[in-house]
């Protein structure tokens, strides 16, 4: 783009789709409309965000590029609803959007389906949105990653946020969430809401006591994330027999079963396991299947007994 100022040949054929809830009046003597932005308002961009940025950021090192004319459509009249809908619609059906900004649309879409009219949407959009799994799933990492006591405070990467910090990104957290704890065998998933987030929190909260934070971990990246919520299935399964689930109720279940753990990952257990370079940097999805499987053939061996209050 910049160097098309120079050779004259600078050409963005393809349209930036942009909505308003707002109307604009169209002039049917000269074919012209005038946009009021005082009155408008800034335009939600549906479709071109990455042309949109590109062309903004060639214009910070050449303000010719201001004087570059881009075709649009506008949408008018358009519900900030209908617009997340339109954004879906075009970023799924014509190429990939970001997965965490989709996850979070679709959140904001569950959350609105008993309020607000929502228009007609593809099949597999509708299906997704009536589950309401990502709704679910996004919830419990906003708490994990807000929540002042949580080992997860501030080092998750969420979507549209400029902030580069964190260590693992919302969408896989989202993803393992929805497939390891918000199933059917999770005796989470039959807990209020409010309280399977606690729960999880405090299971977090013993592992961490065990394993450590202060040392450069992988148990924050991906790793730790998949393997721990596919953990989390036996491990609640085995916590519905206990009296309670605080942390340290979690955390000697967990203590004893890292030390039944036998073969090439018995360290599993240990911090030195997980420390930045070590074992748990090199792990791929057949390893973690091991791990986690010698996991649960240790939990089962735990002897953890108490009387149940009533």
């Amino acid at each position: 783009m910049i160097n098309g100022q120079e050779t004259k040949d600078a050409f963005l054929p393809t349209s930036i789709f942009m909505a308003t809830d707002k109307n604009i009046d169209f002039n049917p003597t000269n074919n012209t409309i005038e946009i009021d932005i005082d009155t408008i308002g800034g335009f939600s961009v549906v479709d071109g965000q990455h042309r949109v940025e590109g062309l903004r950021m060639a214009a910070e090192k050449d303000t010719r590029v201001l004087d570059f004319e881009v075709p649009v459509n506008i949408a008018i009249n358009l519900p900030k609803i209908a617009q997340m809908c339109h954004f879906l619609i075009v970023n799924t059906t014509q190429r990939s959007v970001e997965k965490g900004v989709e996850q979070r649309i679709y959140q904001r879409l569950t959350q609105a389906l008993e309020i607000e009219d929502i228009p007609n949407l593809p099949k597999w959009i509708s299906k997704t949105i009536d589950k309401g799994e990502d709704d679910l799933a996004l919830k419990y990492v906003d708490f994990l990653n807000s929540d002042p006591d949580s080992p997860w405070l501030n080092k998750i990467k969420m979507a549209n946020k400029e902030s580069n910090e964190g260590s693992i990104n919302q969408q896989s957290f989202v993803k393992s969430i929805k497939k390891y704890v918000l199933v059917a065998n999770n005796p989470i998933s039959i807990q209020t809401a409010d309280k399977q987030h606690k729960i999880f929190l405090n299971y977090w909260k013993a592992i961490t006591n065990i394993l450590g934070v202060d040392e450069p971990t992988v148990l924050f990246k991906y790793n730790g994330v998949e393997l721990f919520c596919k953990f989390s299935v036996p491990f609640f399964n085995k916590m519905i027999n206990m009296p309670d689930f605080k942390v340290s109720t979690m955390q000697s279940i967990l203590e004893q079963a890292f030390e039944e753990v036998e073969g090439d990952y018995a360290g599993v257990g240990h911090t030195d396991f997980w420390t930045k370079a070590s074992t748990a940097s090199f792990l791929n999805s057949g390893a973690l299947a091991v791990i986690n499987t010698e996991m649960i053939k240790a939990l089962h061996k735990t002897n953890f007994k108490r009387d149940i209050e009533i």
